[in-house]
């Protein structure tokens, strides 16, 4: 009788505890509440491009095209477990795309705002491609040889561009033709304020749906791979198909990040893209709390802080020119390495870790004061 009461339907007015009728409110709610924080967040960027002078503003954007590809990365080893030394070869494979894009429509006279959308998105398709091969081949690897893979990737994609110097103009690289900002600004309006909006406006559009996919049934699949395929696979997982959407997605969001470093730099090299670049954004989303979109922020800012900080510290010594150029161009790797042990040991959650955890100590400390 029990399990006839069980299997029969709720009456009128009644809940069904098999089928919570919240969970469509949850999700609202959930993505509600992110597109809450993307606006207040593009209202406090539109503010600071006022407030900020040119080059902050220039260099507030490029910290927005680094976060598309930290992000990327957090979700691709953080979320899933997946570790790829290659991410900079992607963000090459975006920026070279919308370099021939933009190019093609200036070679053709095509003019018009729709031109730079038009331009991003090919440069995500294109790297969506190479990253669904890549991650093909990535999901039958595990370890040192996962690490191998896109380590060649990272390797082979800048020597490409020097090979075939007739398509890619060698080391030179490619100009990335862009129009100015919109009349109707006004003729005094700044390109670097331009250049914020823009790319402060596709970092938010990429974020907002990362927070989402994090949150639906596909990041509890990534994290389920994460922790343990055997028990994902048993739980009726495709572990391998989840390993690959997890390479898409990033590999979207790097071409995203590589084509807005173009575009803000108006020019495209394979010296940008190098395996340094591939290095610096894996110990950047570490050093931010690795798992942690929140922690991508922190990376991304301390991979445009870096070059700042160690001119900074080259102008303090009396060195010889030779000496001072080898010393900046080795110094940002060390500093980053030294980061990376002192967070390690003091903070193993990354900045972002050891901010929710001082939170959560505080809050714990309001309360028992208040009770």
């Amino acid at each position: 009788m029990s399990a006839t009461r069980a299997a029969a339907p709720p009456a009128d007015g009644a809940v069904d505890p098999a089928t919570p009728p919240d969970l469509p409110r949850r999700r609202g709610n959930t993505l509600l509440r992110h597109l809450a924080v993307v606006a207040v967040a593009g209202l406090v960027l539109v503010g600071m491009s006022y407030a900020l002078e040119p080059f902050r503003n220039f260099q507030l954007a490029t910290v927005a095209a680094y976060l598309c590809a930290t992000a990327g990365l957090t979700v691709l080893t953080g979320l899933n477990g997946q570790l790829s030394l290659g991410h900079g070869a992607l963000m090459a494979t975006g920026a070279y795309t919308v370099a021939f894009c933009q190019t093609a429509f200036s070679d053709r006279g095509v003019t018009g705002l729709w031109l730079l959308p038009v331009s991003l998105v090919a440069a995500v398709a294109a790297t969506v491609a190479v990253g669904a091969v890549v991650g093909v081949a990535a999901a039958r690897l595990r370890g040192p040889y996962l690490a191998g893979v896109t380590l060649a990737v990272a390797v082979v994609v800048p020597a490409l561009t020097v090979t075939f110097d007739g398509v890619f103009n060698g080391e030179q690289g490619l100009s990335v033709p862009v129009e100015p900002p919109p009349l109707a600004l006004g003729p005094y309006f700044p390109y670097e304020r331009w250049q914020l909006w823009v790319a402060g406006a596709a970092t938010l559009l990429a974020l907002l749906l990362l927070a989402n996919l994090v949150r639906s049934r596909y990041g509890r699949m990534f994290r389920a791979v994460r922790d343990d395929e055997v028990a994902a696979r048993l739980a009726g997982i495709h572990v391998a198909r989840t390993q690959v959407i997890a390479f898409v997605v990033s590999a979207a969001t790097a071409g995203l990040g590589g084509a807005l470093l173009a575009v803000l730099a108006q020019s495209v090299s394979p010296g940008a893209f190098s395996l340094t670049l591939s290095l610096f954004l894996l110990m950047a989303v570490v050093i931010g709390g690795l798992g942690r979109l929140a922690g991508a922020v922190w990376g991304a800012v301390l991979l445009v802080a870096l070059p700042d900080l160690s001119h900074a510290l080259t102008e303090q010594l009396t060195l010889s020119p030779a000496a001072a150029q080898r010393l900046e161009g080795n110094l940002p790797l060390a500093i980053f390495g030294i980061t990376l042990i002192v967070v390690m040991l003091v903070a193993p959650g990354g900045v972002q870790g050891l901010l929710s955890r001082l939170g959560r100590a505080v809050s714990a400390r309001w309360r028992a004061r208040r009770s």
